[in-house]
């Protein structure tokens, strides 16, 4: 469905630019930090941005997806880099995996993605949401690194005190200022004003974050280094490009470089399509985006961020919703985003270093929280405990495990349930009423061996002299181990003087072919007693 967000890009750059700066200066400590836990260079980090931004933004059909370097490969990357031994020849295994997402992409394995559901993918955003609430905490309050969790001696009472002891009140008080304003952006009245309509709240609170910090210089209020953005600054234009990378061609015939491009490959390409579809349903226009052509981008973007440098490239959720929640409208606020990190390392990484991390904590808590509203869980629960219990669970496996590893054991327990409905559901039983008299037994469309107890049960409950219609009108496929026990039942009939009578499918599909045949042979061999109806 094509809508003018589609069609007219010009038109919604005042909508797309603001968003892209707020994305901007969202993704740079996060660049940063994935590219630190990942145990690789710094400026790598912010390379595997400007790629997502600017290559995959290009070749991708998703309008609000933003990609850039992933928390969830941190782990994985800092093995390989060691398991391989050097940096450049992890870059040849980055490199590698593009090419095998590209081809995913052309093999149109982006189906995977739908067959995820609706519960576990709203469990992934809600998880998210908690995991950035918890660890931007910290660089709200300026913590340090505080931990209450890990106690080793004393009371939790204890604990508490020195955990407010340990607040930075610079930091403390601008976060709180940046949540009013942000809060305070949102009400109705402030969307009624035009001049509001095109700023951005957080635009607003990191420019201010900016002007408080400096304010705050010399007195107790000042905020440490630590507190404060850290882009690395090169002394010159020859220094700054020194800080790209080339792999190291030499190992192509390496089989660790390989067995580390697949694991690249599998794990970058389901946590994208995963991002894509939670994105999708967040975006108000209710656009699609293209999955195969979404692998292929993502595919392009590691080809290039492997051979100049970078970390894998993935769509992620955090600059995604910021993308939402600032304002975008089109793909050109991740393009932008992707333009400004590039050029801003190079010309002002000085100014950026100027940001405080408790404004950019602010605009995550704030994402954080939309993504896992209170409403979201009473909402999920009134849908039952099929679709709860699954959500749920995979919050809960998120926090405790990882990303990938959560969705795996929600997505275990989403298909328990529907095994589980599917075997409680293959049919409807109607006994007779009084005027007919007749027992109705009607398949559902799918008929599989899950079901062949409660089959079982049920024609086992029919007494003799009965007359029973099995209606398979609606019936598309059915498991020759349901049509062994119907065969069984015909047999049955011919010496319990039960009249049989059995509705063949309306269309007959592939599917239902041998099986049709196999009953109408089974039921023919009964004298007067099959009436079929089509």
């Amino acid at each position: 469905m094509k809508n003018k967000a589609d069609l007219d890009v010009r038109h919604n750059l005042a909508y797309d630019l603001p968003a892209g700066i707020i994305v901007f200066l969202v993704a740079v400590p996060l660049c940063l930090g994935i590219a630190l836990a990942s145990g690789a260079p710094l400026f790598s980090g912010i390379i595997s941005g400007i790629v997502g931004g600017i290559v995959v933004g290009i070749f991708s059909g998703s309008q609000l997806g933003v990609s850039g370097p992933a928390a969830g490969l941190a782990v994985i990357v800092l093995s390989a880099i060691s398991e391989l031994g050097a940096f450049d020849i992890f870059l040849l295994a980055v490199a590698i995996s593009g090419l095998i997402q590209f081809l995913l992409g052309v093999l149109q394995a982006g189906i995977i993605g739908y067959y995820f559901p609706n519960a576990v993918i709203k469990a992934m955003l809600a998880g998210i949401g908690l995991i950035i609430i918890q660890t931007q905490l910290e660089h709200a309050l300026g913590w340090g690194g505080f931990n209450l969790f890990d106690i080793e001696g004393g009371n939790i009472f204890n604990e508490i005190a020195v955990m407010f002891q340990s607040i930075s009140p610079g930091a403390a008080l601008i976060s709180a200022i940046s949540l009013a304003l942000l809060i305070l952006w949102e009400r109705p009245f402030m969307k009624r004003i035009k001049l509001f309509q095109i700023i951005q709240g957080p635009l607003v609170v990191v420019l201010l974050g900016i002007v408080l910090q400096i304010m705050f210089k010399g007195s107790n209020w000042a905020l440490s280094s630590e507190q404060i953005v850290a882009i690395p600054v090169p002394e010159n234009i020859g220094a700054f490009f020194g800080q790209f990378s080339l792999p190291n061609f030499s190992h192509w015939n390496n089989p660790d470089v390989w067995v580390v491009a697949l694991t690249l490959a599998a794990i970058s390409s389901i946590e994208t399509l995963l991002c894509m579809e939670a994105t999708d349903k967040l975006d108000p226009f209710k656009r699609v985006t293209p999955a195969n052509q979404e692998l292929k981008a993502q595919g392009i973007g590691n080809l290039v961020s492997g051979l100049i440098g970078g970390l894998p490239v993935v769509q992620v959720i955090v600059r995604g919703t910021t993308n939402i929640q600032s304002g975008g409208r089109t793909k050109m606020a991740s393009i932008f985003h992707g333009i400004l990190l590039l050029v801003c390392a190079m010309s002002i990484p000085k100014i950026l270093n100027l940001i405080p991390l408790s404004s950019l904590a602010a605009i995550l808590l704030m994402v954080g929280y939309k993504l896992t509203k209170p409403i979201l869980y009473k909402n999920m629960y009134k849908l039952g405990s099929s679709t709860f219990i699954p959500f749920m669970v995979t919050i809960i496996a998120i926090l405790i495990t990882n990303l990938l590893t959560g969705i795996g054991i929600g997505l275990v327990v989403a298909i328990f349930y529907v095994l589980y409905n599917n075997y409680r559901r293959p049919f409807n039983f109607e006994m007779g009423s009084q005027k007919d008299g007749i027992i109705r037994i009607e398949l559902s469309e799918d008929v599989s061996f899950l079901n062949k107890a409660n089959i079982q049960r049920a024609l086992n409950k029919i007494p003799n002299n009965s007359h029973v219609i099995i209606d398979g009108s609606r019936c598309k496929s059915m498991d020759q181990d349901v049509v062994e026990i119907i065969e069984d039942f015909a047999i049955h009939c011919k010496y319990s003087h039960i009249r049989l009578d059995y509705i063949q499918p309306k269309i007959k599909t592939q599917q239902m072919e041998t099986p049709w045949k196999a009953l109408e042979h089974a039921i023919k061999s009964l004298p007067k007693a099959l009436h079929i109806n089509d």
